[in-house]
Order: C-alpha cells, then structure tokens, then sequence
C-alpha cells in the first residue's frame, strides 16, 4: 500500500517550489536575464505551464543543460576494476543509492557510459524516470543513465528536484515511446520547459524543500505505521489505533520505566487516608476479577479500574420549575453535554447557575479549570477540558486522577476513555447505553507504568489527526 499522503504532500512541495510559492524574492538576486544573454540562450514565450515570478525565465532544458551532449563511452571490460559500476537497480526510486560496486564486483560486459563526479544522472527508461541524482565521484553507468552538468551555475540540486516533480513525471509519461522498455526521447528532454530562478534563489529553494522533505519523511514514518494497523486491527481506523495503544502495541516497553504497582498501592494508601478523615467518600468500585479482564497488556502494567485510581465526580441539574436557581451570562457557567467538544476545551456554555444555585445546590462544589470532564449518558464517552471554572449537569462526570501532579494520568485518560466506554467492558458492549455512578467504578483500565502513558499520549497525538484523512484514502 503506497503512503499516499506522504507522496502527496511531497508532489505538492516540489509544485509550489518551481512555481515561486516557497521562497521570498530577494532585491540583492542576480537578473536571470543578463545571465540568458551572457549565454545566448532565449526565453521561451510560448505556451507556458504556469505562472513565475518576475525575475524566472522559462528556458528549454536542451539550453540549459549538456543533456543532448555526446557522452564518452568505454566497454566495461577496458574499464579500471576499481571504478564505480552504476546500474538502474543501485537507485532507489526518487534517487537515493541503495548500493556502490566496483567493476570487479560486476558481471561487466558491453559499452558502459562515463561519468564525472558532480554530473547529474537521470534515467531515461521507464519505470524509473524519477531516478536521479547527482555523482559523488567518478564511474561508469548503464547507457539508460544520462550524465549532464548545468550551465550558467544552475543548481544541480533545483535541478534533480525539478525533475522529480510531478509536472515533469506527467509530461514525460504522456511521451514516451517503445512498449516493453518505454523510454524518454532525446527531443522531449531538449525541449522539456525548465523555470529559471536566479541562482541565489535557486539555492534558498533547494534549502527549503530539504528542511520540507525531512518532516514529510518523519510524516511517512507515522502513515506507515498507521497503515500496518489497519492490516492487523479490524473496523476504524481510530479504534483500531487505540486498541493497539492500550494494548501496548504502538510503544516499547522499557525496563527502565517505574513500577505501576508501586503506584497503585500508593493510591490505595491515599485514598484509605482521605476516607478515613471523611475528605472522600468511598466509591463502589467492586473486586477485580482476572477472568473479566478484556484483553491481554503487556507484564509491566496493571489492569485497574476506573474508581481505584480516579475520583469521579457527576454534575447536577436544578429543577428547571424553579427559575431561582438559573442564572445570566455573568452567573458560575453550566457545562451540557451540547457545549462539549470532543477531544477539545470547553471554554463558554449556552447556560448558567445563579449565585442562589450555587450555594444551595451545588454547595459551591465547583470544578476548575484544567479538569477533564466525560460525557456518561445518551452520549457515551465524549471527553473535553474545562478552559474555565464551571459546573456540569448529571450527564457529566468530573475525573480527578490521583498522585498525578503533571497530569499525565489525565492525560493519557483524556485519550483511552472514549475507547475504553464503548468497547471495553469485557461482559458486554455498553455502546449507546447509559452508564451509570457504579458501572463507571468499575470500568476496566489498563494502566501502563507514567513514562509510558507520556510514549502513548505523544504517538496518539501523533496518529490520531492523521486517521480522517487515512481512512478515505486507503
């Protein structure tokens, strides 16, 4: 399966760079017109592809380039044994060098063309038009290997880009002729169009498209990735992500990470304490019974639940008969599961409490701003961020992690609980049901060591805006 918006991104990197649309023109950039004419070479006014800027020439590539020059030959066999060897499969397609042999290392026979350190080196032969790239050093190549310099300082490197670009791949695709090895003629690489910036800028391209091709390599990584997920995980994608986060699957697992158990028995020993002076009340979190254990984690985490390491806190609803306790926008906001936004911040509401309401009904028990609120009714599993102090009706549940000062327990939650309410109770599928204080309890979480859930959270925030488009397109 190809990476498709990888290639994507980079078809449209290389379009935007010969058009202009990457770099800055400068007033200091040497007059690409002075340089025609030191070099008696015309602008071509024809019909053109697309627009330049001011200070860009359209020239044919045959002006531009040694291309259609005559190229020494020599037979392979009269050739010194410690010469570079190039043949079509060293290149990878786009132009790295997968591999570098000698002649002795060859089966060498027939005539082989010559080249010179700092040639640019193209392939004629379909399919591999879009192997280029640029000698570094001396050798001898396959005859469908074209070496050529640039003139008038052209950048070798704008130039091995620009013949990777999709314009000229689709013009060249619409010409080549021969139908068991379809190559490109001589006469469509002389008078293939080529926009000449000046040089200055030429280079300010060629930077720029480096530093853009290193991020959308780093993007291919992820799409890769998340292409081998749909192979292996069934239904959506985004589920299929998650699954696999928790179940240890999207990170490693290092020995050096903390021991979750140590955690966990920290918790209990908090929580005893907080109840005991009456600061918590105690939950209805049941047992935990192996047998109902969902899936298979990794040995270092914890199958927990829900009520052991979180404090969970539901909202209310005012009797609506009683308009005392309903407030104006300058009242304590009032969070519905309407002025949620999923995996977002909740930063206004459409209602709000009265003073009178706050005291008398929600005893002035206010969530702050930073907590993560989750949906638990009709709407299952929707989680946001109060950007704002705010109450919540009884629909919405407060979680208040604990022993989690740099939230990365919440964190990791804000990321797994929308999975885990749909699809994670081992008994049966609570999808579209409403939940209730002690089922919330009581919902299962597998729970990784903290430097863990930090690998986790940063690989889903990487994968997960990705799987809306992935999904239309694989």
């Amino acid at each position: 399966m190809p990476h498709v918006l990888a290639q994507d991104l980079r078809n449209a990197v290389l379009q935007a760079a010969f058009e202009g649309k990457l770099t800055a023109r400068e007033h200091t950039d040497s007059n690409v017109f002075e340089l025609l004419n030191s070099l008696s070479i015309n602008e071509y006014d024809g019909d053109i592809p697309f627009d330049l800027p001011d200070n860009w020439a359209w020239v044919r590539f045959g002006d531009i380039s040694t291309y259609t020059k005559t190229k020494k030959k020599i037979n392979a066999q009269n050739a010194d044994p410690d010469t570079w060897m190039l043949d079509m499969e060293d290149i990878e397609k786009g132009g790295r060098l997968l591999v570098k042999k000698k002649v002795s290392e060859r089966k060498a026979i027939g005539d082989k063309t010559v080249f010179n350190k700092g040639n640019i080196l193209y392939s004629k032969l379909r399919p591999y038009l879009l192997k280029v790239l640029i000698a570094d050093e001396d050798g001898i190549c396959t005859p469908e290997l074209v070496p050529f310099d640039m003139l008038g300082k052209t950048s070798a490197r704008y130039t091995m880009f620009y013949l990777r670009s999709p314009y000229v791949d689709d013009v060249i695709n619409r010409v080549t002729y021969g139908v068991k090895m379809p190559r490109v003629g001589t006469d469509t690489m002389r008078n293939l169009y080529f926009p000449l910036p000046p040089v200055e800028e030429q280079i300010r391209i060629v930077a720029r498209i480096d530093e853009l091709m290193a991020k959308i390599d780093e993007y291919e990584k992820i799409e890769k990735d998340l292409v081998e997920l749909k192979k292996t995980f069934s239904g959506n994608m985004k589920d299929a992500i998650l699954q696999a986060a928790m179940q240890g699957k999207l990170t490693e697992q290092l020995e050096s990470d903390g021991n979750v158990y140590d955690y966990l028995d920290n918790v209990a020993s908090l929580k005893a304490s907080l109840i005991k002076e009456k600061k918590l009340k105690k939950d209805k979190t049941t047992d935990m019974v192996e047998e109902e254990y969902p899936f298979d984690i990794p040995e270092n985490w914890a199958w927990t639940k829900l009520g052991i390491i979180a404090n969970l806190r539901p909202g209310k609803t005012p009797p609506r008969a009683e308009p005392t306790w309903w407030g104006k926008e300058n009242d304590v906001p009032w969070v519905s599961i309407a002025d949620m936004v999923a995996d977002g911040h909740v930063s206004k509401t459409k209602e709000f409490i009265s003073q009178a309401g706050f005291k008398e009904k929600f005893k002035e028990n206010i969530s702050p701003a930073g907590t993560m609120i989750m949906s638990f009714k009709l709407t299952v599993g929707r989680v946001s961020y109060l950007d704002i102090n705010a109450l919540h009706n009884e629909a919405i549940i407060s979680i208040f992690p604990f022993e989690d000062e740099d939230r990365t327990l919440q964190k990791y939650l804000f990321k797994v609980l929308p999975y885990l309410t749909q699809y994670g109770n081992s008994k049966n599928a609570i999808k579209g049901e409403t939940l209730n204080a002690d089922s919330l309890c009581n919902l299962y979480v597998p729970l990784p060591p903290f430097e863990e859930q930090h690998r986790i959270v940063d690989k889903l925030e990487q994968l997960l805006p990705l799987c809306e488009s992935l999904e239309v397109m694989i």
